[in-house]
């Protein structure tokens, strides 16, 4: 198998023939071995009973249908799991990625030797307000918080080589971060390929603006984890030693102004510096314990890409 090609949808019926036909056609004039996995996210209108009908009369399509919406995520999951082609394709459902680019995708994995090609849709036929200027934003805190130089996290069509995906785990709400896993899994060569955008033919975008403060929160967990992830204690009880000085400090100070220098003064419990010496010391306690606690759990976590699958086909 030469290229997988894995498609999360969510109520995408009207588009599902329609991309289907020009994956196929670009497929045969390239004389590729290939298979199409949907990952049906829980759709509530005909989006499954649609690719049942089109697997009848083509044997490379798989499918997967969910019990409810659990996210892109968990189907890029689901789909990565199944996947078997040494190229695996992600495109979204809604033909505004350009199955064209597939042959070129493919070439940069396999004669490029790159690991990971992320489009990069430099022409984008979206809402300026909307989504353009949040999402140049959100692309340059993510360029500077992880340290891969993409221009277009968000890109739907990206290209893995099939190592990559079969190391690295997409769980919550990551899809946006696969290259920042791929990276912190040590695939390295990762790039970027400018990608035809194509304006939304049917129905309506399934992302509102939470999708941008989602996805800053992901990156500052992507950027923990990558850091952290392995060893909190690192993080937790450095704090908590810089703390814990801090509050014996002030706790050594009022020991020896009461004893030496100041016997006759107020209560040692009346001073304000007692009161940041008990915080401190506290607080750097707690800290310790959260260290522990997550090092604990790092050692004990199983992943969080869990999801109910309904129906299957030739899987």
């Amino acid at each position: 198998m030469q290229i997988s090609i894995v498609i999360p949808l969510l109520n995408e019926q009207e588009s599902l023939k329609e991309l289907h036909d020009w994956i196929v056609k670009v497929m045969q004039s390239n004389h590729f071995l290939y298979e199409i996995i949907f990952i049906d996210d829980g759709s509530t209108d005909h989006s499954w009973e649609t690719i049942s009908e089109l697997s009848k009369s083509n044997a490379n399509i798989k499918a997967i249908r969910f019990l409810k919406n659990y996210g892109k995520s968990q189907a890029l999951h689901a789909g990565f799991k199944a996947a078997q082609g040494e190229v695996v394709i992600t495109m979204d459902a809604d033909l505004q990625d350009n199955p064209e680019e597939i042959p070129e995708l493919y070439q940069m994995i396999m004669e490029g030797g790159q690991h990971v090609v992320s489009g990069w849709k430099k022409k984008r036929y979206d809402s300026v307000i909307t989504k353009n200027i949040p999402s140049k934003l959100f692309n340059w805190a993510a360029r500077k918080t992880s340290g891969v130089k993409l221009n277009d996290f968000n890109c739907g069509l990206k290209a893995f080589n099939k190592e990559v995906i079969k190391n690295i785990e997409v769980s919550g709400e990551m899809h946006r971060y696969i290259p920042v896993l791929a990276k912190n899994a040590g695939f390295s060569k990762i790039t970027e390929k400018v990608v035809q955008h194509q304006a939304r033919k049917y129905g309506s975008t399934k992302f509102g603006a939470e999708r941008f403060i989602n996805g800053f929160l992901d990156l500052i967990t992507i950027w923990f984890v990558s850091k952290f992830g392995r060893q909190p204690m690192h993080l937790f009880g450095a704090l908590g030693v810089v703390m814990f000085i801090v509050g014996f400090g002030f706790s050594l100070y009022l020991g020896i102004d009461k004893l030496f220098l100041n016997p006759t003064g107020r209560l040692i419990t009346e001073r304000p510096q007692f009161f940041i010496a008990l915080t401190a010391m506290i607080i750097g306690t707690q800290l310790f314990l959260a260290g522990f606690l997550g090092e604990i759990m790092v050692r004990s976590r199983k992943n969080d890409t869990r999801y109910s699958i309904s129906n299957k086909i030739n899987l």
